[in-house]
């Protein structure tokens, strides 16, 4: 097997592994979390957030108002909102920082994490695991050859991606009707 065939064997192999054990219990009640919000917020740092910002957009052609924090159209969270908070960790200052804040604010909060006992599980109202390494060695980790915490970041946008055809599915969207909502100042 060659180089590239070695590695993306690897790769898809690592991220099945991690999908197939998410709680779908868990997801299903992320779901209902999101159905139920007027607005959702998504938090995270690096890697991360460019998956979250990619699920934002993705809910956002579903119908979803959704809002990355700290955009310059980011409106004020209320207590009728969720805040989605990605942090393999649940240790990284930031999302902390505005969790904590939301909470003021008594909005809902989920965390798509690795790590159930991280700081961040005194401000979530619901924690959804992705089990891979983090900075943290937990119990049933799926182990990366990959660099860093990409199998994490990786698992997390399909994560979204998964969310997204659920609720096409649950609500009957037709494909094509998705597109009134797709970027078209492009």
């Amino acid at each position: 097997m060659n180089d590239f065939n070695y590695a993306t064997k690897k790769i898809t192999d690592e991220i099945t592994a991690s999908l197939t054990n998410v709680n779908s219990d868990d997801v299903d009640k992320l779901l209902i979390e999101i159905n139920n919000a007027e607005k959702v917020f998504f938090v995270g740092v690096g890697r991360v957030l460019l998956s979250l910002q990619a699920i934002a957009k993705r809910l956002a052609h579903i119908g979803i108002k959704t809002y990355v924090v700290g955009e310059i159209t980011e409106p004020a969270i209320t207590d009728k909102d969720l805040l989605i908070v990605g942090s393999g960790s649940g240790e990284t200052k930031f999302p902390l920082i505005i969790a904590e804040k939301a909470k003021q604010y008594n909005a809902r909060v989920a965390h798509i994490g690795a790590n159930p006992d991280s700081s961040m599980s005194q401000y979530s109202d619901l924690f959804i695991r992705i089990p891979v390494s983090s900075k943290v060695d937990t119990p049933g980790e799926v182990h990366s050859e990959q660099p860093m915490k990409s199998l994490f970041e990786q698992s997390l946008l399909l994560l979204g991606d998964t969310l997204a055809l659920m609720m096409v599915n649950n609500k009957n969207i037709e494909l094509e009707s998705l597109w009134e909502y797709h970027a078209n100042l492009e």
